[in-house]
C-alpha cells in the first residue's frame, strides 16, 4: 500500500511539473463573443502568459481575470495595460472568482498558505484584505446569489469522498450541502432571478448541465448530448440564455476539466432545449470557468489559448 501510494504521488508530481512547463509556453487570448453579430473580437493577447476565467464587471467597464495566483482587470472598451487588484495576502487565487450582483464585492478561491488548499474569501471590488468565509477546504467558488446573501461552491469533504455542491452565508457561517448524487457535482451558479442554481453533474455517466431550486430540490437535467461532457453553465443577466463549455467524449474522463483541449462554447435557452455551437477553440480549463456575460446580455468574454514552440 505504501509503495502504491508513493507511486501515485510521484505520478501526480510529474504530471504537475509537466503541466506547469506546458502552461509556461502558452499564449492566452482574451476574447469577446457577440451573440447578435456572431463575431469574436480579441481584447488582448498575452504572449507566453497564462490567464484564466474573465468576469465582466457590473458597470460594463472591466474584465477581471486571474494569472499567476493574482487578480487583474483590463478595460473592456479600450484595452490597455492590465491593473492588478490588491488582494493582500491572497496571492494563490485560482480561476474560481465571482462578483456580487451589486458590483461592490468580489469573492475569490485562494490556496491558504498553511495547507495550500482552496478556501473562499470576500473583499471589496477595488481591493483590500480578504475575509475568510469557508474554514473547511477545499472549497471552489462559483456563484453569488442576487440578493447578496449566499455563496455557492463545489466542495470536497470526508477525504474527498464527497464532491458536492454547497451554499454558505456570504458573511460566513454554517455550510449547507445541496447535492448527494454519486460522483462530482460542480460549477454552481445562481440564476439572475434567484430561483435556480445551475450546475454540472457526472451522475448520468457523462458530465451534463443540470438545474435545481436554491434549496436543492427539483434537480433537473438540462443537456443530453451523449458525445460530449458539458461544464460551467452561465446564465445571461436577462435570464434568457445559458452559455457552457463542452469537451468531446473520449478526450478526457467525464469528471475532468483540463487545459489544452479542443473544446466548444455552446448556448441554449434557459428553458432548455436545443443548443447552438458558438465557438470552437483550443482551451478548456480557464476558458470560461466563471460567469463572464456583459451586463447587456449581448456579449460574453472567454479565453482561448495557443501553444508556442
Amino acid at each position: 500500500m505504501k509503495k502504491s501510494l508513493f507511486t501515485i504521488l510521484a505520478l501526480l508530481c510529474a504530471i504537475g511539473i509537466g503541466y506547469a512547463q506546458q502552461r509556461s509556453k502558452v499564449t492566452s487570448i482574451l476574447e469577446i463573443y457577440d451573440i447578435e453579430k456572431g463575431t469574436r473580437t480579441v481584447v488582448k493577447e498575452f504572449k507566453i502568459l497564462h490567464i484564466e476565467a474573465p468576469n465582466w464587471s457590473m458597470d460594463g467597464k472591466w474584465l477581471i481575470y486571474n494569472s499567476g495566483g493574482r487578480l487583474y482587470k483590463i478595460s473592456a472598451k479600450k484595452p490597455g495595460e492590465p491593473v492588478e487588484i490588491n488582494t493582500d495576502f491572497a496571492t494563490s487565487c485560482n480561476n474560481d472568482h465571482v462578483l456580487s450582483f451589486d458590483g461592490k464585492s468580489i469573492a475569490i478561491s485562494h490556496g491558504t498558505k498553511e495547507d495550500r488548499r482552496s478556501r473562499i474569501y470576500t473583499l471589496p471590488i477595488g481591493g483590500g484584505t480578504p475575509q475568510l468565509i469557508t474554514p473547511l477546504a477545499p472549497s471552489y467558488l462559483h456563484g453569488w446569489s442576487p440578493d447578496g446573501k449566499w455563496l455557492a461552491y463545489c466542495a470536497f469533504r470526508d477525504n474527498n469522498k464527497i464532491r458536492d455542491i454547497y451554499i454558505i452565508p456570504a458573511t460566513g457561517g454554517e455550510e449547507k450541502r445541496l447535492t448527494t448524487a454519486e460522483g462530482l457535482d460542480d460549477g454552481p451558479e445562481f440564476s439572475p432571478d434567484g430561483k435556480y442554481i445551475w450546475f454540472n453533474s457526472v451522475r448520468t455517466g457523462l458530465m451534463q448541465v443540470w438545474r435545481m431550486k436554491i434549496d436543492g430540490s427539483e434537480q433537473t437535467q438540462m443537456t443530453f448530448d451523449e458525445q460530449s461532457n458539458a461544464w460551467f453553465p452561465h446564465v445571461s443577466p436577462d435570464g434568457k440564455h445559458v452559455v457552457y463549455l463542452i469537451y468531446h467524449k473520449g478526450d478526457l474522463e467525464p469528471g475532468q476539466h483540463v487545459a489544452n483541449k479542443n473544446v466548444e462554447l455552446r448556448m441554449m435557452s434557459a428553458e432548455g432545449g436545443d443548443y447552438k455551437t458558438l465557438v470552437k477553440l483550443f482551451g478548456g480549463q480557464g476558458t470560461i470557468n466563471v460567469n463572464s456575460w456583459a451586463p447587456d446580455s449581448k456579449r460574453f468574454a472567454f479565453v482561448s489559448y495557443r501553444l508556442e514552440e
